[in-house]
């Protein structure tokens, strides 16, 4: 015989559970119960905190609970920030309270990304979300910028910081900010600032910025980091115990380019090595500690050495590549590929050569600091004029390696200025000649000249023969002529290229579209690119200084470019400045009023040519195969029957000879197609 349950205890149990408070939020724990790497992640499974030690005082201050109003973290690209930390935080949060939260994108499409590639399938398969939110199809379907929960107490809104309208409106009690440096400032106000308003009306509201840096001096996350308590993530030495935080400035020491499996990191105490084997241990028993205890928020700073999905030898092997070390250790060289076909564009994708900037943020987490000024214009001058013979090139000669060939055209109201620039690997360049065409670029004379420029063939130092395989136009003024002109020639040979007002992003964007005069949107097909000129230009005056032909980035100017194209290839500093609301900024200015700046202009354009040819993104054997290529020694023309020599008895008794006939275009085009089926095998 069974017993009923009494009717006043179950009362009791629904009233206790009703008034009993949620368990505090703890954003670790909820990574643990609803995070499952799927077989594509570098570390499938469940969540295990114990090889991510150091999120969880980060979680902690994430927490609705913890009294901080702000928290930033500044970091190495691709360790789990979004996964590990921006996600969990948004779901804890609405898992906690009913509220209404804010996260901002750099640009639409950004934001875009994150909803379908990155928290829509976190969302379908994590229980926590699922109970939150749904899945989001069917009858929960709803706009991806604004999700609603499904008891309808709480909503999630995406928003780009390039839309001021986003930002405006509903108050929001948990902002966060992703990819904060890449924020840019437009004419509506900073939507740094507009995103911050958001939280405002809250006294429990909290701000996160999360960021790779970007550019010393304007980078957003940075500047948030130095007023932060600056926290580092120590580890003990395996051998004394002692204390310590991985830096850059350690492990670089280590490096040897022959052994780069080997790079490691050196105890500050006992000098004895850390080595990679030792990294899961040493992180699991790691501590945050504060560099700055008067930071008026807490700041964490956190790069690839410490993450568990990628070796230590890995950074290396990207410093090296970095560097342009041409062999590195077996086992990490890039694979050698067929040279690609300048004559169209490189679509190749091999390892990426990474440049400085990218190997600073991206890699190691920490503000790139940009060159600022050219030096004198004078001392480059004669450290070209006053070179020992056969140390750099005569006008109008190209260098007897692989080197990329591209033109840089400035139009003008009354001329086109055009530089010549070879560009080798390693980054090296050599300008080979600056002219200028005194037409406009509507006149027929002016846009012969150019035609006749894409049919001109210069010669190497070994007499080959070899014509441009790209030039790159402005079209930022004049540009329905530019249009007009550059339709002519197919786009792998002639691309239209416009300076941005940008300090951050790719050096070139392909144009999205354009417009003509009558307000019709044109196609910019694959031609036309915008153009990241600040950093081109600090890229630039990084180089030039340099004297070692040898060494990466390495500048050489051919003989007789003259006075005024020194003075106008240096002719510009950047300079830093707060602007109107408040947000640091650069802009380059001229040195001094009366320089010109089209050689400048110019060297960027042809630096956008060179780009897309692949200038950046070739490997060691591509380069190799272009030099075998254009380091060659010119064919010898193959004579004519009459340009035989005859025997000395013949000749003596010879009549005097006619003089030779001219040949034939038939005949020269018949023999110079037997040259190329030579070369060719």
């Amino acid at each position: 015989m069974g017993y009923l349950t009494s009717a006043e205890a179950v009362i009791r149990a629904a009233l206790s559970a009703a008034m009993a408070p949620p368990p505090p939020p703890d954003i670790t724990r909820w990574c643990e119960e609803n995070i499952e790497f799927d077989a594509r992640s570098p570390m499938p499974g469940r969540f295990d905190s114990t090889r991510f030690a150091f999120l969880r005082e980060i979680h902690e201050v994430l927490s609705p609970e913890h009294p901080c109003r702000e928290v930033t973290i500044r970091g190495s690209a691709q360790w789990g920030k979004t996964v590990s930390i921006i996600q969990p935080t948004l779901a804890a949060w609405h898992e906690y309270t009913p509220l209404d939260s804010l996260i901002v994108h750099p640009t639409g499409s950004a934001a875009s990304e994150w909803v379908n590639n990155k928290w829509m399938p976190m969302r379908r398969q994590a229980p926590g979300l699922l109970r939150i939110f749904g899945a989001g199809r069917g009858e929960n379907r709803d706009n991806i910028f604004n999700q609603e929960t499904l008891d309808r107490n709480g909503s999630l809104k995406v928003a780009s910081s390039g839309s001021p309208a986003d930002l405006t409106g509903t108050s929001r009690r948990l902002v966060i900010m992703d990819d904060l440096s890449k924020f840019e400032t437009s004419d509506k106000g900073d939507p740094e600032k507009l995103a911050e308003s958001r939280a405002s009306g809250f006294d429990d509201a909290k701000l996160l910025r999360v960021s790779t840096a970007m550019i010393k001096g304007t980078c957003r996350i940075t500047e948030a980091y130095e007023r932060s308590d600056r926290r580092l993530y120590h580890v003990p030495c395996p051998q004394c115990g002692f204390a310590q935080p991985l830096t850059w400035e350690n492990f670089r020491a280590s490096i040897d380019p022959e052994r780069l499996h080997a790079a490691h990191f050196t105890c500050e105490s006992c000098r004895a090595p850390i080595r990679h084997a030792d990294k899961e241990r040493i992180v699991a028993q790691g501590r945050w500690v504060r560099q700055h205890p008067g930071g008026d928020h807490p700041g964490f700073h956190l790069w690839r050495a410490y993450a568990p999905q990628r070796d230590w030898a890995s950074i290396a092997v990207e410093y090296a590549q970095m560097m342009g070390w041409s062999r590195l250790e077996a086992g990490h060289s890039a694979p050698s590929e067929a040279a690609p076909t300048l004559g169209k564009t490189a679509t190749a994708k091999p390892i990426k050569a990474a440049v400085e900037q990218v190997f600073w943020n991206d890699v190691l987490g920490l503000p790139y600091e940009q060159a600022t000024d050219a030096p004198d214009w004078e001392s480059l001058r004669d450290r070209t004029e006053h070179a020992e013979p056969g140390m750099v090139l005569d006008l109008g000669i190209l260098p007897a390696t692989g080197f990329i060939f591209a033109a840089g055209v400035d139009c003008q109201e009354d001329r086109m200025e055009v530089q010549l620039v070879a560009f080798g690997a390693n980054r090296r360049r050599w300008v080979i000649d600056y002219k200028v065409i005194p037409h406009h670029i509507s006149d027929e004379a002016g846009r012969a000249a150019l035609n006749a420029l894409l049919k001109q063939q210069w010669r190497t130092t070994l007499g080959l023969r070899v014509a441009l395989d790209i030039l790159a136009i402005d079209g930022g003024a004049y540009t329905d002529d530019v249009w007009s002109w550059a339709r002519q020639h197919p786009w792998s040979r002639v691309i239209i290229v416009k300076g941005g007002s940008q300090q951050n992003g790719p050096l070139m964007a392909l144009q999205k579209f354009d417009r003509r005069k009558d307000g019709r949107v044109k196609k910019a097909q694959k031609r036309a690119f915008n153009l990241n000129v600040s950093s081109m230009k600090a890229g630039l005056y990084a180089h030039l200084g340099k004297e070692d032909p040898e060494e990466r980035g390495f500048c050489q100017f051919a003989r007789g470019l003259g006075d005024e194209y020194f003075r106008m290839i240096t002719s510009e500093h950047r300079v830093l400045s707060r602007n109107k609301v408040g947000v640091m900024t650069s802009r380059w200015v001229l040195v001094e009023p009366t320089r010109r700046n089209e050689a400048l202009d110019t060297m960027n354009y042809a630096e956008a040519g060179a780009l897309r040819k692949g200038w950046a993104s070739m490997t060691d054997g591509q380069w190799e195969a272009l030099e075998a290529e254009r380091g060659a020694a010119a064919p010898e023309a193959q004579p004519d029957l009459f340009d035989a020599a005859l025997p000395l008895m013949a000749a003596e008794t010879a009549p005097p000879s006619r003089p030779k006939p001219k040949a034939r275009p038939a005949d020269k085009t018949a023999r110079l197609a037997a040259i190329l089926r030579q070369q060719n095998g």
